[in-house]
């Protein structure tokens, strides 16, 4: 099992990560660590992928695992009395959501993604944790807006990775979702770049979007963005490339 780990100035007691799709159990074209419960893939082999996880990272408690819908919903799970189930619930997670904030230490913020974003959040005193999930629908709608409303500390003390996403070499999208973002903020027309004049169409840079977004709301202290999950297809899963394939779990706790 080969993780990625952020490279970012979190303080030692913060523990985060991203997985790549080697190490685990499941058959092509799911192969092998995938994650993810609700992608067709025979849900005990997700639920060992899972098991290998927990136990590689010597994590101690349950993750929140989401039910994500590209909502903006940011879900506070230090205020959840209901534990984390083990394993797998009917094919589908009981805690609907796409960010995950806790203040409380050893509680696991965990987002799954396959070319959308996962944004790992830590304040500068490791008392804070969060993990979302950014589409481009999330994006544009302020995921990333309402997972920093949790924090209690200011949007300066927190700082962000942003994990393994479909890079700009590759998001070709179209002009109604340049408008879309050019409505809220005009700044995102930078983060697009015409390729098709016929057809309309553009490739999408999800991380300056990011960045922009971040940096409006007084968070500066932003790491990674630097992979490309539609081209290192030995690394990672790609719905866009794929589309019937695995998806990677990005997590965060506090120690």
């Amino acid at each position: 099992m080969k993780s990625i780990y952020p490279y970012w100035f979190a303080p030692k007691n913060v523990r985060a990560l991203t997985t790549t799709r080697m190490g685990g159990v499941s058959m092509p074209p799911f192969e092998s660590l995938n994650m993810g419960g609700r992608t067709g893939d025979n849900i005990n082999d997700v639920a060992e992928n899972r098991k290998r996880l927990i136990t590689a990272e010597q994590i101690l408690s349950e993750p929140y695992w989401l039910n994500q819908t590209h909502s903006t919903v940011a879900l506070d799970i230090s205020q959840i009395k209901l534990q984390p189930p083990t394993g797998i619930v009917n094919n589908k997670q009981i805690f609907e959501a796409d960010a995950a904030y806790t203040h409380q230490a050893k509680q696991v913020c965990v987002v799954l993604t396959a070319d959308c974003m996962p944004l790992l959040f830590c304040s500068s005193k490791g008392d804070e944790v969060a993990a979302a999930h950014a589409g481009w629908r999330g994006l544009c709608n302020g995921i990333l807006e309402e997972t920093v409303k949790k924090f209690s500390c200011k949007p300066s003390e927190i700082m962000v990775w942003m994990g393994p996403a479909i890079s700009a070499k590759k998001y070709e999208v179209g002009e109604e979702i340049k408008k879309q973002f050019e409505a809220i903020d005009p700044e995102a027309k930078s983060a697009f770049k015409l390729i098709n004049i016929p057809e309309q169409k553009y490739l999408a840079d999800l991380y300056l979007i990011a960045k922009q977004r971040l940096n409006s709301i007084g968070v500066n202290k932003i790491f990674g963005g630097d992979y490309c999950t539609y081209t290192e297809q030995d690394k990672f899963f790609s719905y866009r490339r794929e589309n019937r394939t695995g998806r990677m779990a990005s997590m965060i706790w506090f120690e």
